[in-house]
């Protein structure tokens, strides 16, 4: 455990709370979409079935409530990854899922191909199993990189990437997957904000390209995680891993040496939500999230200096701003928190922490008039920063 730093962003959100801060720091759902009248009637037709309140409240199977199970197979064919009940293990929200997957697959050296920038949970969880990260872009799609040593796997989010918002394009999917067969290595799909998309069109997911392929998904590599958090509620901690039969079987046997099974009440209400009103769920997510990017994205040309520049992504609940080289977001961030706004650096989601200019926002928890006013405060501690070094360099 001495390798384990403590999560940046939840030590942020412990600032960021401070009364007059407007975070952008963590990935937060707007609480004022999660459907808690939807979810307290579904508790209490639940607990008030005199069959499904006590079994609701019972230890469970570890693999996961059989008719959740169902639903999540089911929908994964429908959207061209063919699966059975089979091919699904529940787990407390996906973060579970990558702690298994890393002590399944890492043995102690191995390398770990992920995006530089990458999601830091997963970092965190990947690290007690002593990788070795490698970056995958540019000429690591290649399979460059690796032949050090067996790659234990590739981590991606291919769909609005968290830290960055960014989307895999079509050809680097194709390309990851042939070098992963071509190095016999398996690919992790994270996948939380798939349906959180504003604009565009959807590309198929690693896990479906891979089964059309190889014919069966008890044949692919890829293992792809889901979860309820950014549509229903975090709460929950109703998150799930499909893969092939082999892989789910493992991953039973480390759930029942982890916790038994995830809370069936909280599976069953889920299903409940998810079986009568996804779809409207959904389109209230993506009008919400969508509206303050948007917000985000108009308040950034108003108010930020030369040399900042960011991306549109296409969906999700971050954007990521790149400032001139030179700069030092951890350092200047106790100045920002100072002005009344909080992000997290850059970083953190780097394995080597060596780019320092680089932050990411998200624009899912504050309202559209907070996101204008953060934004403004946010850019005038940078303009400060920028008008500052530019007197020194003048007196250099």
């Amino acid at each position: 455990m001495q390798g384990i730093q403590a999560s940046e962003i939840r030590e942020l959100l412990k600032v960021a709370d401070a009364p007059g801060v407007i975070s952008f720091g963590g990935g937060i759902p707007d609480p004022t979409l999660f459907p808690t009248e939807s979810m307290a009637d579904a508790m209490t037709a639940i607990l008030s079935d005199p069959v499904r309140g006590p079994q609701a409240l019972q230890y469970s199977v570890s693999e996961g409530d059989p008719a959740l199970r169902a639903w999540i197979a089911a929908r994964s064919t429908a959207e061209g990854a063919p699966c059975t009940a089979d091919n699904v293990l529940i787990t407390a929200g996906a973060q579970q899922g990558l702690d298994f997957l890393g002590r399944l697959l890492i043995d102690r050296g191995d390398a770990i191909l992920t995006e530089w920038p990458t999601y830091l949970g997963a970092l965190q969880a990947f690290a007690p199993n002593g990788p070795r990260p490698v970056e995958l872009g540019g000429g690591n799609w290649m399979g460059e990189g690796i032949g050090d040593g067996p790659a234990a796997f590739a981590y991606v989010v291919p769909d609005f990437a968290n830290p960055t918002g960014a989307t895999m394009p079509e050809t680097a999917r194709d390309h990851l997957l042939a070098v992963a067969q071509t190095h016999d290595f398996p690919v992790i799909e994270d996948n939380p904000y798939g349906a959180l998309r504003f604009e565009g069109i959807a590309s198929a997911s690693l896990l479906a390209r891979d089964i059309a392929r190889c014919g069966h998904v008890d044949s692919s590599r890829v293992m792809q995680l889901g979860s309820f958090s950014k549509i229903l509620s975090p709460g929950l901690r109703v998150g799930w891993v499909i893969a092939a039969r082999s892989v789910i079987d493992r991953l039973v046997l480390m759930k029942q040496a982890s916790d038994l099974n995830a809370p069936r009440l909280n599976q069953l209400a889920a299903l409940a939500l998810v079986e009568n009103g996804l779809t409207a769920q959904i389109d209230r997510a993506r009008d919400s999230y969508g509206r303050k990017r948007d917000a985000m994205l108009s308040a950034l040309l108003r108010h930020m200096p030369p040399g900042v520049s960011w991306n549109r992504p296409e969906g999700g609940m971050f954007l990521w701003l790149t400032l001139p080289d030179g700069t030092d977001t951890t350092a200047l961030l106790p100045h920002a928190i100072e002005a009344g706004v909080a992000y997290v650096p850059g970083a953190a989601f780097f394995p080597n922490r060596d780019v320092t200019n680089c932050l990411r926002l998200s624009y899912s928890l504050p309202a559209i008039p907070e996101i204008e006013e953060g934004i403004a405060r946010l850019g005038r501690v940078l303009g400060q920063h920028h008008a500052q070094n530019d007197h020194h360099q003048a007196d250099g």
